[in-house]
């Protein structure tokens, strides 16, 4: 066999793999949006049979041979084909280390486990949701010893989301984001608050609808490649750069909610379709990891979303559709209101200075449960406990408090994380491009091209050529530092509030 030959079967393995999860992200969609309550068996037996060809042809020695094939003579590949050949091997190894039937079973499990959750949630039912993440929880224990058996659980889930990541990293980052954020925090709380009632009226959703179509315009999401829909919980899937999807959740009471729900799945979405063409149907295609991606969903919602320049060229449509709520406000009053800090209840709805601690509550959480010093069924209690420990609140119900993420329900263990280190990898990308071009002058105008310009150049072209520690550090010129992210947050809250 020539080098060319296994190439391009190699590439048509590939294409085969992504049609089945093209066809499983389908079904995984209309489970979390559209489709019926109560319907889940009929698509775990879809999911079933998708799921374990998927893995067939993965695993079978037909692929491992031309993979093995191509890996001894990757120094006659280019470089897109030699890279190919590494990141699938690397895939590969995970998912041979699962037996076949675990991993078929454990798919239809996710499936049922998605429509309990958005159940228990919507009846504040944490009973009838804790069998499934029982399951869950002990399914990526035992998948995690598979593959690497002598790795510490909690490492290897979370290098699924963010390659090498460990907790010792993690460890050291809360701790120096806890060290700046609380004392900020107490500062705020004894000085006079800031003023959002304006933003808690009714707002009718056809209205925010239109509000939505208007942001992912100002996003400059291209429509014909991006739809949007409605869940319980908002989340992007893409099934290639020419579709992808995001969701968001109206909240009638709110405006902000949604409103940010959409800039933060636009971020995602604007990672997918500027995605290299080349890499299309590859292993290759789309974003890197979970915390470059994250980076460009918080990137977009907070740094350029909540700045004031965003807040007062939007501001207009903002009055246009909801002139009784904005009578007598002004873009400032406006910007100041959607970055009130405060203590809240849920994550999707926190403030940037308050984000990284419902974050470190859920990571926190995962380590205990991972090693087994808690079970599942005492997850309402120490959520409660860790929520009144970092920010002070009491946690009424299961709802607002430890079944308000889909995630667990989706076998996301260790995504968590991401979020966080994504927030404050946004803080350095903001200080490199600044260097570059005038990101908030752009922004005043209404032109967000140079900033996705720019990512683009960066970030978005490589698809996942890249792993995302050379690729952060290529971008920003030097390595991952979180004082960027402290010290963006105390100039901005400090300024806000006078501390």
């Amino acid at each position: 066999m020539t080098t060319e030959n296994a190439v391009k079967a190699f590439r048509d393995v590939q294409r085969k793999l992504h049609a089945y999860y093209h066809a499983m992200g389908l079904i995984s969609y209309d489970t979390m949006t559209t489709g019926p309550s109560d319907a889940s068996e009929g698509r775990g037996v879809t999911l079933g049979i998708l799921s374990e060809a998927a893995y067939e042809l993965e695993t079978c020695k037909e692929t491992k041979d031309l993979v093995s094939f191509l890996l001894e003579h990757r120094d006659e590949l280019d470089p897109q084909a030699k890279r190919e050949a590494e990141k699938f091997n690397e895939g590969s190894e995970y998912v041979s280390s699962i037996p076949a039937g675990e991993y078929t079973e454990y798919e239809m499990l996710l499936n049922k486990s998605q429509e309990v959750w958005k159940n228990a949630k919507s009846a504040n039912d944490f009973a009838s949701f804790a069998p499934y993440l029982k399951k869950i929880v002990e399914t990526n224990i035992r998948f995690a010893k598979y593959y690497r058996p002598d790795q510490d659980v909690m490492d290897t889930l979370l290098g699924r989301y963010e390659k090498g990541l460990t907790t010792k990293e993690l460890d050291s980052f809360f701790g120096s984001l806890r060290a700046r954020i609380v004392p900020l925090l107490k500062k705020i709380k004894e000085v006079p608050q800031i003023d959002d009632a304006f933003l808690h009226q009714y707002f009718p959703k056809d209205k925010q609808e239109e509000f939505s179509d208007y942001l992912m315009e100002v996003m400059r999401i291209d429509r014909s490649h991006c739809t949007i829909g409605e869940t319980e919980h908002p989340f992007t899937t893409n099934f290639n750069k020419n579709d992808v999807r995001i969701t968001t959740h109206y909240y009638m009471n709110d405006l902000t909610n949604s409103m940010y729900s959409v800039i933060h799945e636009s971020g995602h979405a604007t990672y997918e379709l500027n995605s290299g063409d080349q890499y299309e149907y590859t292993c290759l295609a789309g974003g890197v990891s979970m915390g470059i991606h994250e980076s460009q969903s918080r990137f977009f919602e907070n740094y350029i979303g909540r700045s004031r320049e965003f807040c007062s060229l939007i501001f207009p449509k903002v009055c246009e559709l909801f002139p009784e709520q904005m009578k007598g406000k002004t873009a400032e009053d406006f910007y100041r209101g959607v970055n009130k800090s405060e203590p809240s209840l849920i994550r999707t709805q926190a403030d940037e200075l308050t984000y990284p601690l419902h974050i470190m509550v859920r990571y926190e959480i995962e380590k205990l449960l991972l090693t087994g010093k808690i079970d599942v069924d005492e997850l309402p209690r120490v959520w409660a406990e860790k929520m009144d420990e970092y920010l002070g609140i009491e946690v009424p119900d299961d709802t607002r408090g430890v079944l308000q993420d889909s995630h667990w329900g989706g076998g996301m263990l260790g995504y968590f994380p991401t979020y966080a280190l994504g927030s404050a990898y946004g803080a350095q990308f903001l200080d490199s491009m600044q260097k570059d071009i005038d990101v908030f002058g752009s922004v005043a105008k209404g032109d967000l091209s140079p900033v996705i310009g720019w990512l683009t150049d960066k970030i978005y072209k490589h698809g996942s050529m890249i792993d995302p520690k050379p690729l952060f550090e290529a971008a920003v010129g030097k390595p991952f530092d979180p004082s960027y992210f402290t010290e963006y947050l105390e100039k901005k809250y400090g300024e806000l509030y006078g501390v």
